[in-house]
């Protein structure tokens, strides 16, 4: 299945029907009167988050959505029947905005979640509705409200626990491969993954979510090189894996070459927790390695693991390092959800009055 990310849709519920102009006409029935029904309701057009789905590409092949108008009313106050809604489904992560693709309207984190995004046009009321006690015989009914239409945006960013960044070529593809089922795209060139990749990685007997970033370059956040509308999937990472090439010959410029980057799309990522790693371990010696790990560590403050993603050597003290820092984070979301459940709570106890 192909990976798609961004799509623009055009949506236009259904009008409702007009009501009916009727009299009721019985042989043998002395009295007769109105009984024009109600138009019924058009269909709705509504956005659906369901599970099973990381990708837009259902919406590459179709664009536009049309729910259909509802039945008009007929005689002996039948009412006209309700245009079905249309359903549009979304993976997690999907993000719904107006047609400046600027403005957002929703949100979707959560199997399960759902917005009417154009509501259908009600049904005009029948003659039978207008009938009063001096007004037997009304002639007037209205036809159906109309329907909405608009242009929205539809944009993915994926949810996944760790995301792995770091320049083209520093080994993100190998490293998905070799910890997870995910059969990415490995080539001895740059660029060689042109759009995310997921994968589920095991770590004993658990497992979290990784998704590998296409490479970043220097400008990246300023639309150059592939990397740039790949930010955004950035944002919805517990955990930075930012790998580096040991091959390179100033690893403390690699760095700080994605560092500025994420920081110059968005201060939120560059102040996600991060954990580096300098892979490609089996292609320098030692003594220059040792060199290199010194100088990230300079600049990072903290532990660098120091791995070989090819032969898998050092990989499974990183991932256990990885989960870690995803526990703890998923930990500090829960007791931040709390302590809003908590807040909400107490908020709702002083407005409340006998």
């Amino acid at each position: 299945m192909k990976f798609l990310d961004q799509a623009k849709v055009y949506l236009r519920s259904g009008n409702g029907g007009p009501g009916a102009l009727s009299f009721r006409r019985e042989k043998f029935i002395e009295f007769g009167g109105p009984n024009g029904g109600d138009g019924g309701r058009g269909g709705s057009v509504i956005i659906e988050c369901v599970e099973g789905l990381n990708t837009l590409i259902d919406y590459r092949y179709q664009q536009h959505f049309k729910a259909k108008n509802g039945g008009h009313g007929m005689g002996q106050d039948r009412t006209g029947a309700a245009a079905a809604d249309i359903i549009l489904k979304v993976p997690v992560g999907t993000q719904v905005l107006e047609e400046d693709n600027e403005t957002l309207i929703a949100d979707f984190t959560e199997v399960g979640q759902r917005m009417v995004l154009c509501k259908g046009g009600d049904g005009g009321r029948g003659n039978a509705a207008f009938k009063t006690s001096t007004n037997r015989a009304p002639r007037k009914f209205e036809p159906g409200w109309p329907g909405e239409e608009r242009w929205i945006w539809l944009r993915l960013k994926l949810i996944a626990d760790v995301g792995l960044v770091g320049l083209p070529n520093a080994g993100k593809s190998t490293f998905l491969s070799v910890t997870s089922r995910a059969k990415p795209k490995i080539a001895d060139y740059p660029f060689t993954t042109l759009v995310p990749q997921l994968g589920v990685v095991a770590v004993g007997e658990r497992e979290f979510v990784l998704a590998d970033i296409p490479g970043l370059i220097e400008g990246a956040s300023e639309g150059v090189g592939l990397g740039h509308r790949f930010l955004g999937h950035v944002e919805r990472c517990r955990v930075l894996l930012h790998l580096i090439d040991a091959t390179e010959e100033d690893v403390a410029a690699s760095y700080r070459t994605i560092r500025s980057e994420l920081a110059a799309y968005d201060e939120g990522l560059a102040a996600k927790p991060e954990v580096v790693a300098l892979n490609k371990m089996d292609s320098v010696s030692e003594e220059d390695l040792a060199k290199k790990v010194r100088d990230i560590e300079k600049i990072t403050g903290k532990p660098v693991h120091v791995i070989s993603a090819v032969i898998g050597e050092n990989v499974e003290p990183l991932l256990f390092d990885l989960l870690k820092v995803v526990d703890a984070g998923k930990a500090e979301e829960r007791a931040e959800q709390e302590a809003e459940q908590r807040k909400q709570a107490g908020e709702e106890a002083e407005t409340w009055r006998p």
